[in-house]
């Protein structure tokens, strides 16, 4: 990604745009589970199922936490803007910033990546990494992005079938998502990316032991380690082996 750089006006207004977003998230999460999508079938409505699990009681999180995810997504928003630049990327990594907050939130309070969010969250970023594509004539890199999303897919469903207790089908989608904007960036960041979210996990995992706030038979959820995995990725290219 070689997008120009950014003035410090862009990383405010990227700011001021995550801060809004935020908003919304912590709004969106505050009221999971969401009403069933319904759907006219021969006969009446249907309701459309959800998620790969069933959701816990709905979120009562007060004002404290929603300034806090507002926060959060304004610097990342921020971080990303400074990160990519002016460039025709950047659009498609702050929907992808705003996308993993939200999901990061309710699978932390839920245990649950929602159809309803990763599913359409694929399809626009592929939307918008064609348009970027079309931009810069990068059509390689859409094409390796492509290629990554199906890579990580089948990779993690295999994971998935041998060790169901460890990943669910969220955490195979997710990595459809993920592997789309890691092989834009590059193969270096989709071979970083997918590691570092099971080092990401293992050492929440063993902080969390460490103070004593989870057990040794306790399950964390995986997405967002995931998330932060594909984070370091997109953000620290030194890293890169591309």
């Amino acid at each position: 990604m070689t997008g120009a750089g950014v003035t410090a006006l862009g990383v405010g207004a990227a700011a001021v745009l995550g801060v809004l977003v935020g908003a919304l998230v912590a709004r969106l999460a505050a009221r999971f589970p969401w009403p069933p999508r319904r759907s006219r079938r021969a006969g009446g409505d249907t309701a459309a199922a959800d998620g790969e699990s069933r959701p816990g009681p709905r979120d009562r999180g007060g004002a404290g936490r929603a300034g806090s995810v507002a926060v959060l997504t304004g610097v990342l928003f921020a971080l990303t803007a400074w990160r990519i630049g002016l460039s025709w990327e950047l659009p498609a990594f702050l929907f992808l910033a705003g996308a993993a907050v939200l999901l990061t939130v309710v699978d932390v309070q839920h245990r649950v990546l929602p159809n309803r969010v990763v599913l359409p969250s694929i399809a626009v970023g592929a939307v918008l990494l064609t348009v970027a594509a079309a931009g810069t004539g990068e059509w390689s890199a859409l094409l390796r992005a492509g290629v990554a999303a199906g890579v990580l897919f089948v990779v993690f469903l295999f994971l998935a079938l041998i060790s169901p207790r460890s990943l669910g089908m969220g955490d195979v989608k997710l990595a459809a998502l993920l592997g789309l904007y890691l092989g834009w960036v590059g193969w270096g960041a989709v071979v970083l990316g997918a590691a570092a979210g099971f080092i990401v996990q293992a050492l929440l995992a063993l902080a969390l032991l460490a103070g004593r706030r989870i057990g040794l038979r306790a399950e964390l959820p995986f997405g967002p380690a995931m998330l932060i995995g594909a984070a370091v990725a997109i953000g620290w290219p030194d890293l890169l082996l591309r």
